[in-house]
């Protein structure tokens, strides 16, 4: 409803306005259609590109991992590479640590000199990667560890299943994993509250192929930051390594370590990438060899934030687009309205009569050139004025000037007539009331006035009545009625006496003792009406067919002068609308209306 009304206020007739709101909208939807979809590639490049990089950063800290997962495994391969370490090693874990010292000298003396000390081996291999936190190797016939921690220290701990769950739990976790150090073993060994990640490897008499304890290295897990430096300000989320339990073992948050990862069975379901949950985007790698695996786990909003950037400078481009494809086009066409509402001004002031305007526009196109073209049929309009219609008017004025050359002489002659008919018959009393008024109707023709009104007028029909009145004496009778206001409406002079004069002439019945005349003034909206009935003789309706065709096709009939001029003058004073009316019945007498405006005095004045 709203936006009716609105549309029929501004739009509905404003045909630059409609042209800016249908452009302005294919504009905008255009602009707006193509941003979004440059928006939906835009960021699903971003999305890919920064999956990308958790894709690399898992890889990287997968490769990390796997890399001490294969270290560990290196020192036992080289154990057994070397056949005189590999039975130092059984030794070592089949005997207690005084008989293995023995039997390092017992060697050291014989004539098989020295040889290579596992004790040492291992220390060796600590000091080699300072990743390691400790490095402990359990000897299950003996229920000791043989540990070796960061500080180079070398400590041996009884480990027997009376005392502590120590053998129980290495009994279980046998296999070649990465896990979370078992907790009994970090308080049996002391190690401090830090998280790490734990390798254990079995290790076998390579004799005999019995396995005789187990071999496990505690990495830091702060560490594996150091496999993220290249992406640390780049990744979204959080990067976790999880146990082959759903441990977790690391994760860049530092809020899960040691804990059961909260969506490890929906994780298992996951192949490479996918979404758990309703905002979580997971990218996965497994190592079935150290039974560990690495994810990053982003939320929806991180990971919109990565074309957060892209859609603000798209929104920001496609406000200033359509502000552009809105304001030019406005801008245009604007100055064309301007320029079409100056030719329709210039135009509306023609129609009021100023024929003297131009329209100032030099410019050479379409409009410009209707502008010369309105310029140069206004010149040469004038010219037609000049040459035809003042020809025309002055023509005219010719015909009233005749008119009255006409009226003028046979109204004399007619009256002079009657006064002598009068002054025959009786001697005359009254004739010099008769003359009275004839000086006073000659006067009122005569005399020049810049301003006649239709009271002038009216005070002319009355003496000219009154004349006829005495003349017939109580044959004859008039009434005039006109109101005050009506008074001083201008007119022109002789628009009513012919009239009066034609049915003096044509229309009273001398042998009838009530012949009456009645004129009377009354308005009509925006008009004024005056009309002028009798009773007397009437027109025959083809003599009345005549006259009419004579009042509007004047080039058909040259009859009926008086009443012509008179309807001619009203057309081409105030309009085709103005004029006279006739209607008149064969021995009942005649009307005859005369309209003109109540407003006229500029242009008769003008004329």
């Amino acid at each position: 409803m709203i936006i009716g009304n609105v549309y029929r206020k501004y739009f509905k007739n404003n045909l630059f306005l409609k042209m800016i709101l249908f452009f302005s909208i294919i504009m905008i939807v255009t602009i707006i259609t193509f941003s979004y979809l440059m928006f939906l590639s835009l960021s699903e490049a971003a999305v890919q590109r920064q999956m990308n990089i958790q894709k690399r950063a898992v890889e990287s800290v997968s490769s990390y991992v796997s890399g001490k997962y294969e270290s560990v495994q290196n020192m036992m391969r080289d154990v057994y590479r070397d056949s005189e370490l590999a039975s130092n090693t059984s030794f070592l874990m089949e005997h207690p640590y005084e008989e293995y010292v023995r039997f390092r000298l017992d060697k050291f003396y014989s004539d098989i000199g020295a040889t290579t000390d596992a004790v040492q081996f291992f220390r060796n291999k600590m000091e080699d990667d300072p990743d390691i936190r400790s490095l402990m190797l359990y000897s299950a016939d003996q229920q000791q560890l043989y540990v070796y921690n960061q500080h180079k220290q070398f400590k041996i701990i009884p480990t027997n299943a009376a005392r502590s769950f120590v053998p129980d739990a290495m009994y279980l976790e046998e296999e070649a994993q990465v896990s979370i150090p078992n907790i009994w073993v970090r308080k049996i060994v002391n190690l401090p509250e830090q998280s790490m990640y734990s390798l254990r490897v079995p290790v076998n008499n390579k004799q005999s192929l019995r396995n005789v304890g187990q071999l496990l290295v505690y990495f830091d897990a702060e560490k594996i930051w150091g496999s993220l430096a290249n992406y640390r300000d780049d990744f979204k989320g959080t990067i976790v390594v999880l146990s082959a339990d759903g441990d977790v073992l690391f994760d860049t948050s530092n809020t899960l370590y040691g804990r059961k990862y909260p969506y490890a069975e929906q994780i298992s379901s996951i192949y490479d990438t996918g979404v758990i949950g309703e905002d979580m985007t997971i990218t996965k790698l497994t190592q079935s060899q150290g039974g560990y695996t690495v994810l990053s786990a982003v939320p929806k909003e991180e990971l919109a934030a990565t074309y957060r950037g892209v859609r603000n400078s798209i929104i920001t481009i496609a406000l200033i687009c359509i502000l552009v494809a809105i304001i030019v086009p406005s801008l245009f066409i604007g100055n064309f309205a301007r320029r079409i509402y100056n030719i329709i001004r210039l135009m509306r002031k023609v129609k009021k009569g100023d024929l003297k305007a131009r329209i100032d526009d030099p410019r050479e196109d379409e409009l410009g050139q209707i502008s010369k073209s309105f310029n140069d049929m206004l010149d040469e309009l004038n010219l037609y004025i000049d040459r035809g219609l003042k020809a025309e008017i002055k023509q005219k004025h010719a015909e009233l000037a005749a008119l009255e050359a006409r009226v003028n002489p046979h109204f004399l002659y007619n009256t002079l007539e009657v006064i002598r008919m009068r002054s025959i018959s009786h001697g005359a009393h009254d004739v010099a009331e008769m003359i009275y008024s004839l000086s006073v109707l000659f006067k009122s023709f005569v005399q020049q006035k810049s301003n006649y009104t239709l009271k002038d007028e009216l005070e002319a029909c009355r003496l000219y009545l009154e004349l006829f009145r005495i003349r017939y004496k109580d044959k004859f009778s008039y009434s005039i009625r006109c109101d005050r206001p009506f008074e001083s409406i201008p007119i022109f002079k002789m628009s009513l006496q012919p009239i009066i004069e034609n049915y003096i002439l044509h229309g009273m019945r001398a042998d009838r003792n009530d012949n009456h005349i009645e004129i009377s003034v009354q308005p009509s909206g925006e008009d004024c009406i005056v009309q002028v009935r009798d009773n007397g003789k009437g027109i025959a309706r083809e003599r009345l067919e005549q006259i009419m065709t004579g009042l509007y096709h004047p080039d058909k009939n040259a009859e009926s002068f008086g009443l012509r001029s008179i309807h001619e003058r009203l057309g081409l004073l105030f309009g085709d609308r103005y004029g006279l009316e006739i209607e008149s019945e064969e021995g009942q007498g005649t009307t005859l209306t005369i309209r003109f405006p109540r407003k006229g005095e500029g242009v008769i004045n003008h004329v």
